[in-house]
């Protein structure tokens, strides 16, 4: 049983699909770009609001440019993220538990 799991689980991690369908190394120029400029975007706005007179503002709209600040702080961050599958995760823990014992 734990041989023809770990063969499975080898033949998984090799097969030559899954390579061609994530490749590595290969970065799209324009998409940096478009990212670069909606980052310039958001600083140009934070710097529009900075320079804001608050104080005729009433409290609601005080409230709308936090969130508003809050949203573009996250939008500016956001790096895209690794995700992992819930199968990728079955079988990081099946060989974690071979590993480990």
């Amino acid at each position: 049983m734990l041989i023809a799991l770990s063969t499975f689980v080898l033949v998984a991690m090799v097969n030559p699909n899954l390579k061609a369908a994530f490749p590595v190394g290969i970065k799209d120029s324009s998409s940096t770009s478009i990212r670069k400029s909606t980052q310039s975007a958001i600083l140009t706005r934070v710097y529009e609001i900075q320079k804001m007179d608050k104080s005729n503002l009433t409290t609601t709209e005080k409230k709308a440019l936090k969130t508003e600040l809050k949203s573009l702080k996250k939008n500016y961050r956001d790096n895209g993220g690794v995700y992992i599958s819930v199968g990728g995760l079955v079988i990081i823990i099946l060989l974690l538990i071979l590993i480990l014992r």
